[in-house]
């Protein structure tokens, strides 16, 4: 706690209230003043972009945060022809086949860059550009659907999700969440700690908790000391990245059942989800405080910059 003690001269010709504001200024210009104190909870492990949504992702060594979230994240999207829906693995029957492409930059995306090139391949032989001319025929022809690929996200968009708590198979429509500027669900970022996958993993040893099944941003080993789903108690705080990075944390992400499906990778698993609705429902501000399975949380950007993978993690109060 600051103490400031205000020493009064009978002679000085200044009373209590102007002393005390002239020592609070020099303080302030010392830097004593207005400084949070942060609280380090880990290390930024792994960094994901997803160029494509609904597709596989890029782990990477660093990335820029701007103001609209994780550069290159989400920046594509396929939309199906016969409306305004965008494509998504949230309903798997339809759109499932997305997770089994992978969808990689040909060059970084860079913030003054106005066009950015994917690639799209698959492990049965598919592999275009989103340059080429045929590309929409050849993703339609892989989907089973006509589908458009495209980095325009129109003003209105509808995407569908499937209602996982439901026994009836009710389809949700989140079209009004997505962030205006690209595809990404809701937030800018997404983060999950090793301290919920492994708590996870400890009720259920069977089930492959893999970071990949759950699609985030950033990945924050906790370290060994740290136990339980430890981001649930980062909603509504700052989280502080490396040298500039802050987040505005406002979400436990509920989960949808995307975590379940086979992506080529992992094998097709309903007790992933079945041990998160078990084990972590929370109430989701973003959805009428709700009560969800959640995973991970959901992240606004404050203040933009480098995130590095090794970069320290704190909790800012």
């Amino acid at each position: 706690m600051l103490r400031v003690y205000v020493l009064m001269s009978k002679d000085s010709g200044m009373d209590t209230l102007e002393l005390l504001q002239k020592n609070l200024g020099e303080l302030e210009k010392r830097g004593c003043m207005g400084k949070k104190m942060k609280e380090q909870v880990g290390t930024i492990n792994s960094i994901w972009q997803y160029p494509v949504k609904s597709m596989g992702g890029l782990k990477v060594a660093q990335a820029i945060l701007t103001n609209d979230g994780l550069l290159g994240d989400r920046c594509f999207a396929l939309m199906d022809q016969s409306g305004d829906k965008v494509a998504s693995a949230k309903l798997p029957k339809k759109w499932g086949r997305l997770l089994n492409l992978q969808a990689s930059f040909v060059e970084s995306p860079k913030e003054d860059k106005q066009r950015t090139v994917v690639r799209i391949t698959s492990t049965d032989g598919l592999d275009v550009l989103s340059t080429d001319e045929n590309v929409d025929d050849m993703l339609s022809t892989f989907l089973d659907r006509p589908v458009t690929l495209t980095s325009s996200r129109p003003d209105t968009v509808s995407l569908e999700r499937l209602d996982p708590l439901d026994p009836d198979g009710n389809i949700l429509d989140i079209g009004e969440l997505m962030l205006k500027n690209k595809f990404a669900d809701y937030a800018d970022v997404h983060l999950l700690t090793y301290s919920t996958l492994n708590k996870f993993a400890e009720y259920s040893p069977s089930v492959q908790f893999d970071e990949r099944r759950f699609r985030p941003n950033l990945v924050v080993d906790t370290g060994l000391g740290a136990s339980g789903f430890i981001e649930n108690g980062w909603v509504g705080k700052t989280i502080v990245i490396g040298d500039s990075v802050r987040l505005k944390i406002t979400d436990p992400t509920p989960r949808c059942s995307i975590p379940t499906l086979s992506n080529g990778l992992l094998p097709r698993d309903a007790q992933v989800l079945s041990t998160i609705v078990e084990h972590n429902r929370l109430e989701v501000p973003l959805l009428d405080n709700k009560v969800l399975p959640c995973a991970g949380v959901y992240g606004f950007v404050i203040q933009g910059g480098i995130v590095y993978s090794g970069d320290l993690v704190w909790i800012e109060s």
